[in-house]
């Protein structure tokens, strides 16, 4: 048997943007294993869930800025393959039985350089099976090896053929989501243009065709993402101290699109996954 292909530097234990990542890992065996070199510049990692469930489990997903192909074989479904765009609001997926999904996560601006022909921004909210992106795939030689190896390698070769190309505008996106990511000084699009010599205008162009949503949603994206993350500690949150350091005017706008997005308020949040352990 081949060795195992280690997890993406950094990523291993990342669950940021799952919703009670604790309770997901107790119904199914979640992996992230990494894409072949060539391939690193566009994929962010591959993911990896296998489940036998007595009873179904929804799981919920904060969304990245990123699109995926999803490999998957539901309980009662043939086996397909899908383009998953950047959902709008909170993602759910419901599993049951027994299945595999084998997903794709592109980087942030990495998804145009395997289909160039349209702005990502309409993918986004849009999950559509075996597209014309890649109409003679058989999800199959993805989902049956049973070694999982042979699984990372059969996505390898599928991106493979698909040929991605370095694209200067999709690397330009993919750092700039980057920069959001990482420095939370950034909290306003306007200076964010400005400081990196850009319109605010061009700015908007470029997510909408390389990324798929637009940099306010990018930034708070990644303000829920932390929030969500601290929300799950087992330590008590200073609400009103990180609410300025994600750069809210006041506890109450942290508190609302927490809520608008996750679907109930931090403070709830933090008591069910809390409760839950």
């Amino acid at each position: 048997m081949a060795a195992p292909r280690r997890s993406a530097a950094g990523r291993a234990d990342d669950t940021r943007g799952i919703v009670d990542p604790a309770e997901l890992l107790t119904r199914v065996h979640f992996r992230r294993p990494e894409p072949a070199p060539p391939l690193r510049p566009y994929i962010e990692h591959y993911w990896l869930i296998d489940w036998d469930l007595t009873e179904p489990y929804v799981s919920h997903v904060v969304p990245h800025p990123a699109v995926h192909i999803v490999f998957q074989r539901l309980a009662g479904e043939d086996a397909f393959v899908e383009i998953a765009g950047i959902p709008h609001g909170l993602f759910a997926q419901k599993l049951e039985g027994r299945g595999r999904v084998c997903g794709i996560k592109f980087r942030p601006g990495a998804f145009r350089t395997v289909a160039p022909d349209r702005p990502v921004s309409e993918w986004t909210g849009a999950r559509v099976r075996q597209p014309e992106v890649f109409p003679d795939t058989d999800p199959a030689t993805v989902l049956d090896p049973a070694d999982e190896n042979d699984r990372v390698a059969a996505l390898d070769a599928f991106l493979l053929a698909l040929d991605p190309r370095p694209d200067p505008q999709a690397e330009l996106a993919t750092a700039l989501v980057d920069r959001i990511r990482t420095d939370r000084t950034i909290r306003r699009v306007t200076d964010f243009a400005h400081a990196e010599g850009l319109s605010v205008r061009l700015l908007q162009r470029l997510f909408a065709a390389y990324v798929g949503v637009g940099p306010k949603w990018v930034i708070l994206r990644y303000r829920i993402h932390e929030a969500l993350e601290r929300a799950g500690t087992d330590a008590p949150t200073d609400w009103a101290g990180l609410a300025a350091d994600l750069g809210y005017a006041d506890q109450a706008h942290l508190v609302r699109d927490f809520t608008t997005t996750v679907g109930v308020s931090p403070t709830a949040y933090a008591q069910g996954v809390q409760g839950g352990r």
